[in-house]
């Protein structure tokens, strides 16, 4: 059987100007990284963009090895062309830090990737090291202005902004800096997070062209005088020098399926940590250029989904025709209490056990208003009896369900779930978006809603540190904001070992931070880390590259 990678290095890759022309894309509006990858400019055309089919990916709880909402949405759209659809991928750009760490990339997998594999998985067109460039050199400023007003009424009381690098590397989380003498700077308590837990990442996935990126990052919250007054970007002047850094990072990526059809691929915020979406540009060119566009949302639709519809939507003025719900045995054994080493193996018991966490994401979304396909990705191992469970509890529950192979078998194995997504759209479509909160509401109601509503739990607690930031939320009329909870991917709760669905349980946020750029508080629950550590046994350690050929690159 041939690994991924292996799999991705015996494709036979269309030139990237062939797979633009196909839908539509001028030589002129091409800005090629090579053969077989290109930033493009479009002039945006919503009138275009409402013609089209909009589809979101989202998942069950998952597992360690994830659900394969990547895959799914890449074998989607093999399927949709296999019938005759004009469907277009739009996903997030994998991160540096997984790929050399626990989960490996995120290209796909098996028959469903998108090429070129390895350039994605690893530096692609330089994005995030724009963004981490443009991150650290907004760090390096604002030091310089502390440096060089230091002990002037014009000296900031605090500072807000961190450095980011995208390498799960603990040993960063909190640091101290400017050591060794006042030549060397101020010292002050600070701390590394991973570059898809930048702003800047999220700023620059939720903009809507490249004026919005700019207003956006001077925009963007640095820190307090001391007189209390908000310090930000456009006070600092460095809102042109962020931009410079940004200006090819905010045109979206075009590359290919297997199969040889058309893939956006831009961005990469976490879902645990951020709003786990692809950047709105590439959803928009994705709609503006393909009579279907597929795009994901990270991890359970508890994290991913969530922002993606109570956030991302109302930024893009977009609603999903329908939303595919990801899952596997595996994963629904595990939430039913099977031990982990066991999940491959046929248990009846277990299994129906999970269907309850599979019932709490079809009902969540459904009450957002959405038409729901569960896409359950079929393994070797899966009986049939097991399968049709699964089947006959989504049918009990009004959901759509459909087997997919393909990873196994590309396109041809996604057809059964490119019809059943076709027919949901045509005879019963998602209806207008019904959001968890309103805009309105307080930070504190609009986190409970989504504790009660989404997660299942009863209340939220504020923490102390959380609390302290309220007097400057409503300062900044940023309580007008969404929230983006940051909190484990492995339960409804803050709790990664609850498994299975959790009743009546409490979120304890322990702090809420400003996002003023990218519009939303990222309200952190729990012992989530914004900058992940390694494993006991990284990925990394089985890589290698011999005469130019990559191996190990899940």
């Amino acid at each position: 059987m041939l690994t991924d990678i292996e799999i991705a290095q015996q494709a036979q890759l269309k030139p990237i100007a062939d797979i633009a022309r196909e839908i539509g894309i001028g030589h002129e509006s091409l800005d090629p990284y090579g053969k077989y990858k290109a930033k493009i400019e479009f002039n945006q055309n919503a009138d275009r963009r409402a013609l089209s089919k909009l589809i979101l990916v989202t998942a069950t709880t998952p597992n360690k090895s994830g659900s394969g909402k990547t895959t799914t949405s890449v074998a989607l759209t093999q399927g949709l062309q296999k019938i005759g659809k004009k469907a277009i991928v739009a996903l997030r750009e994998p991160s540096l830090g997984p790929c050399f760490g626990m989960k490996g990339g995120a290209a796909g997998g098996g028959y469903s990737q998108v090429l070129p594999m390895e350039d994605i998985n690893l530096h692609f067109t330089g994005d995030f090291h724009a963004i981490t460039a443009a991150n650290n050199t907004l760090a390096a400023l604002v030091d310089n202005y502390q440096y060089n007003h230091r002990g002037k009424p014009t000296q900031l009381k605090s500072v807000l902004w961190r450095r980011v690098l995208d390498v799960n590397d603990r040993s960063l989380r909190n640091i101290n800096t400017g050591l060794g003498g006042s030549a060397n700077g101020i010292p002050q308590e600070t701390g590394f997070d991973i570059t898809p837990a930048s702003e800047i990442m999220a700023i620059l996935c939720l903009s809507t062209s490249f004026d919005d990126l700019k207003r956006r990052l001077g925009q963007i919250l640095l820190g307090y005088t001391f007189e209390g007054h908000a310090f930000r970007v456009a006070d600092l002047g460095a809102v042109g020098a962020l931009a410079i850094l940004l200006k090819d990072a905010i045109k979206p990526n075009l590359v290919q399926t297997l199969e040889g059809g058309a893939a956006f691929i831009h961005g990469g915020p976490f879902a645990n940590i951020a709003h786990g979406c692809n950047s709105i540009m590439a959803t928009y060119a994705a709609l503006e250029h393909g009579e279907y566009a597929i795009t994901e949302a990270g991890f359970g639709s508890d994290l991913g989904a969530e922002k993606f519809l109570n956030i991302k939507c109302r930024a893009a003025g977009i609603t999903p025709k329908a939303t595919v719900l990801v899952t596997t045995t595996q994963s629904l054994k595990l939430h039913g209490m099977v031990p982990e080493i066991e999940i491959k193996l046929p248990n009846k018991e277990g299994l129906s056990k999970g269907l309850l966490n599979l019932q709490r994401h079809i009902e969540n979304l459904q009450n957002f208003g959405q038409s729901v396909i569960v896409a359950l990705n079929q393994f070797h191992f899966d009986t049939e009896e097991e399968l049709q469970m699964v089947e006959d509890f989504c049918n009990q529950l009004g959901a759509a369900f459909a087997r997919n192979q393909g990873f196994a078998k590309g396109g041809d194995g996604a057809v059964e779930l490119a019809k059943k997504v076709v027919e949901t759209i045509e005879k019963n479509p998602s209806k207008p978006i019904q959001h968890t909160y309103e805009l309105s509401q307080s930070v504190e109601e609009k986190l409970t809603n989504i504790v009660q509503k989404v997660y299942g739990g009863a209340k939220v607690i504020l923490g102390e540190k959380a609390l302290s930031s309220m007097k400057q939320i409503k300062e900044l009329g940023a309580d007008q904001w969404p929230v983006c909870i940051a909190k484990t991917q492995f339960s409804f709760t803050g709790n990664a070992k609850k498994v299975g669905v959790e009743k009546d349980f409490t979120i304890t946020i322990d702090n809420l931070i400003i996002n003023a750029g990218a519009e939303f508080i990222v309200a952190v629950a729990g012992s989530i880390m914004r900058m992940p550590g390694l494993p006991k046994d990284p990925a990394a350690m089985g890589m290698d590259i011999n005469d130019g050929v990559i191996t190990g690159l899940s």
